[in-house]
């Protein structure tokens, strides 16, 4: 599944480049492509590892929270 979503992500960085890379393309549409890809990964790695950022930032709260008092 990792190796399939890797190498989605590649497919998708080609063409975005050759998009960008493409002196008669629209610049717009090549940047609004980058946005949508790096909200999607975004969302997708929020997703996956929401456990972990949920614990890790509960432990750093705890932390300063604890320094503070």
């Amino acid at each position: 599944m990792l190796r399939t979503l890797r190498n989605k992500m590649q497919l998708a960085s080609l063409k975005a480049r050759k998009v960008l890379t493409n002196p008669s393309g629209d610049q717009m549409t090549g940047w609004l492509i980058v946005v949508l890809i790096v909200v999607v990964v975004g969302a997708v790695f929020m997703t996956l590892y929401q456990g972990s950022i949920t614990t890790i930032w509960n432990s750093i709260v705890s932390k300063i929270t604890g320094l503070l008092s």
